[in-house]
Formats: structure tokens, C-alpha cells, sequence
């Protein structure tokens, strides 16, 4: 015990000597991350697919792990000084299947997107058939879209929404017979609803196809609960671990109940996806990046953090709902999760002069296509909103303050074309106060002793 609170004074100092070097050694840079820091603790960040990384989880990060070259697994590595750095990921495995029931779990992805890419390339040769959600109705580059290797290395089909605004599963049937895809992607980059994994698996096993559910946006919903699994419907599942898991930038691969179905000669799905990370699409694991995973998982795996995952949902329906009220088109007339979607188009605007001007205001939003949208993805007649950093705040008695900001600065903006705007500097001033007011009153957990400034 006693030698581990020595390693734990030195990992102190020598974090504190870091920042120390930086800003001696470096000022711009640092001057840079210190401005960064600032914003992050200053506005109200509503991007869906952001979250707010636990100290402790960044602190793992960017910890002398780093140092280690480890190709390989835990007892099978190709290089030495991987005793401590095999039980790290050891850790993160058993981590990740407590928080999402899982038999089989990867730490080692290094993103979401690297996931999908890995499952895809591990089961599928070039040329083969991939159905996944279109682009424009909530999907994501990697689910087959032409601009992603998924729609170039395999020819992909779409499956797109009902007149409701949700998944249209008859669609997702006729398609995938029509088509006999061998691999079916469900999850979503920008839906608001409860998907429907068994369903979906259930069409997967219609035709002989393989399930990748991608619940990158809502892998802490799925772990606390709020949001069906699909760790048993699913082949694989994948998730990024920065959206909702508020760790590091990275990615897991799981499976539940198929992990050891042969799949490929003698080989079963956990053995298919091990040997796919390692070594046929990735080299050294972040190990740092393993550890912040292994932290994050460990807040995950809490009963405070189901109480967060079900204050995301709540926020997300409140906020929905007073948009609504102000006489915005929230798409699907609301969500079950934490993302808000909102056709700024029937207000004369577009979603990147609704993102630039609210974020002159310091609220922090993202443009998104919508179904049926006429403008480019650089432009846009949507806004995705997200609660996950809000959530975190603890602003669950802000959401109408939130929606009357955001409609203050939104009603006043004058278009002048989809990308040029008006407005009166004393509005964005207003509103900016407001929000570093917000600030004040709902700070960043951990941030308290952090200078709010005006």
C-alpha cells in the first residue's frame, strides 16, 4: 500500500511538471488549450454527439501508458513491459460487458467509425451487400453511404423512414429480400426514436444476413436501461465511447449470446473480430485511450449515472416539447432519447446560420440534414440538439430557459442568404450574458473552482 501511494504522488508531480513544461516551454499552445477550456466551461454545448469527460478519465489519457508499445492482447503481446498494461485492458473488457451485458467485448477500436469499419471488413468481402439507414433519414457515413468506405468497398442499399418520421420496417423487409444484403446495419447518427433491434434481427434471420446494431449515439441509455439492448438481437454492436459513455475518443465491439457461433470455417464471431482488430485492420492499441475507456465504464457501471441517463431523456422530451410550444417543427413531434430534431427551414433559416449564430450567442449546436432535405450537408435545413452535456450540468430545471435562449436569437436573426446573417449585436449580447449566467448557476462537475468569465 504503501509503495502504491508513492506511484500515486509521482503520477501527481509528474502530471503537474507537465502542464508546468507546456506552458513554459510552449505558451502558444498552451494558450490555445487554456482558451479551449475556458469555452467548454463558458457555453452550453447541445451537440448530440458531444459529452463531458470525468477528470479522472482524462487523466488516463493522457497518463505514461502512452509509452507502451502493445501490439497484440493481454498474455499474447509482441513486445515486452506489459505487465501492468495487460490488467488495464483486462479491466476494460470485463468493464464493458458489466455495463452492457455483453459475453464478448474489444477495447481496442480507436473509434466508433473503426468499429463499424473492422466488423465489416472482417466478415465481408468487397462487393458485398450492405442495408443500412439512409444517410438523410438519421444514418451515419459508415452504414453505407458513398462517401464513406462502406458505400465504396460494398455495394449498399438504403432503407429510409415511414410518413411518421420513423424507421419504416416493412421497407427494411422488402429490401432486404429484395436484395439479400449480408449485412444489415440498424442504429442512427440523428433519430429520435426507440429502435427496434429484435425486429430487426428477426429480418436478419429471414434471410441469412448478419446484424451490426451501430448505438454509438445512445450506448448510455442502452447501459443504464432507458433504451432496449440490442447486445442479444445483434451479431455485433458497436458504439464510440466519447458521445454517451463520456470517456476518451475511441470505440468497443461486443456480442452477447452469438460470440461463440461459428461464423467463418472453424472460427466463431469473438475469434473472427479479435484476429479483424488485430492484426488485419489496426497495430498498437492507445493504451492511455484503454484506460480512460476502463474509467469511464467504471462511472457507467453506477447507479448515479442511470439517474443521468434518465435525466438526459427527460431533459431531451422538455426541451422538445417547449420548441414545439415556441412554434418550431421538432421532427416526429418529439424523441425517446436525448437528441431534438428541428426542421429550422420552415423558419426561413438554414441550419448553418442557426449554428454560427447561435454559437456567437455561446450556445453550441449542430447543423443536420433532415428527410428530404434540399440543401447540402455544409448547410443544411436542420438543427440537432443533444442533452447530454447539459445533463451532466445538472440542468434538469433549465430546459425552458435553454429553448426561450435559443428562440430569442433564432427570431431575430435576419437570413440575408443560407450562409449570411443579421443581427443586432445587443441580442447576441444579452443572450451570451444569459448563458454565462447559466454557467454559473449549473457549473461543469469538477469545474466549480474554474473562472467563469465575462
Amino acid at each position: 500500500m504503501e509503495d502504491y501511494r508513492i506511484r500515486e504522488s509521482f503520477m501527481e508531480e509528474f502530471a503537474s511538471d507537465g502542464v508546468i513544461r507546456l506552458a513554459n516551454e510552449d505558451p502558444e499552445l498552451f494558450a490555445l488549450l487554456d482558451l479551449e477550456h475556458q469555452r467548454q466551461v463558458n457555453t452550453l454545448s447541445m451537440v448530440a454527439s458531444s459529452s463531458v469527460a470525468d477528470p479522472s478519465v482524462l487523466a488516463c489519457e493522457g497518463s505514461i501508458l502512452t509509452n507502451v508499445t502493445t501490439e497484440g492482447y493481454p498474455g499474447r503481446r509482441f513486445h515486452g513491459g506489459c505487465k501492468y498494461i495487460d490488467e488495464v485492458e483486462k479491466i476494460a473488457v470485463e468493464r464493458a460487458k458489466l455495463a452492457f451485458g455483453a459475453r464478448y467485448v474489444n477495447v481496442q477500436p480507436h473509434s466508433g467509425s473503426s468499429a463499424n469499419q473492422i466488423v465489416m471488413f472482417s466478415i465481408l468481402r468487397p462487393g458485398d451487400r450492405v442495408l443500412g439507414l439512409d444517410l438523410d433519414s438519421g444514418g451515419h457515413l459508415t452504414h453505407g453511404s458513398r462517401a464513406s468506405f462502406s458505400g465504396q468497398v460494398f455495394e449498399s442499399f438504403a432503407y429510409g423512414l415511414d410518413e411518421t418520421g420513423r424507421i419504416d420496417y416493412d421497407q427494411v423487409l422488402d429490401l432486404a429480400k429484395r436484395h439479400r444484403p449480408h449485412l444489415i446495419i440498424c442504429g442512427a447518427s440523428a433519430y429520435t426514436r426507440v429502435i427496434d433491434f429484435e425486429r430487426f434481427r428477426k429480418v436478419a434471420d429471414e434471410i441469412g444476413a448478419f446484424l451490426l446494431a451501430d448505438i454509438s449515439h445512445i450506448a448510455g441509455l442502452v447501459a443504464s436501461g432507458v433504451h432496449p439492448s440490442p447486445i442479444d438481437h445483434a451479431h455485433f454492436t458497436t458504439t464510440s465511447t466519447y458521445k454517451q459513455l463520456y470517456g476518451p475518443r475511441g470505440g468497443l465491439i461486443m456480442s452477447g449470446r452469438d460470440w461463440d457461433t461459428q461464423i467463418s470455417g472453424s472460427k466463431t464471431l469473438a475469434e473472427v473480430i479479435h484476429s479483424g482488430v488485430f492484426p488485419k485492420m489496426q497495430g498498437t492499441p492507445t493504451l492511455s485511450g484503454i484506460a480512460a475507456k476502463a474509467r469511464a465504464l467504471a462511472i457507467v457501471n453506477t447507479t448515479q449515472f442511470r439517474t443521468l441517463a434518465q435525466n438526459i431523456v427527460s431533459m431531451a422530451r422538455e426541451f422538445g416539447e417547449v420548441m414545439s410550444d415556441l412554434g418550431y417543427c421538432v421532427l416526429t413531434g418529439g424523441t425517446d432519447n436525448h437528441m431534438v430534431l428541428v426542421d429550422i427551414g420552415k423558419r426561413g433559416l438554414s441550419g448553418k446560420i442557426a449554428e454560427n449564430v447561435l454559437e456567437e450567442s455561446g450556445i453550441i449546436v449542430n447543423k443536420n440534414k433532415i428527410p428530404g432535405d434540399k440543401r447540402g450537408p455544409l448547410v443544411t435545413s436542420g438543427i440537432r440538439f443533444g442533452t447530454n452535456s447539459l445533463a451532466i450540468r445538472g440542468m434538469d430545471a433549465a430546459m425552458k430557459d435553454c429553448a426561450t435562449l435559443i428562440d430569442k436569437v433564432l427570431s431575430r436573426v435576419e437570413p440575408i442568404n443560407d450562409t449570411d446573417y443579421r443581427i443586432e449585436s445587443y441580442v447576441v449580447d444579452e443572450v451570451k450574458n444569459s448563458v454565462i449566467d447559466l454557467c454559473r448557476r449549473y457549473p461543469l462537475p469538477h469545474y466549480e473552482k474554474q473562472q467563469v468569465l465575462l
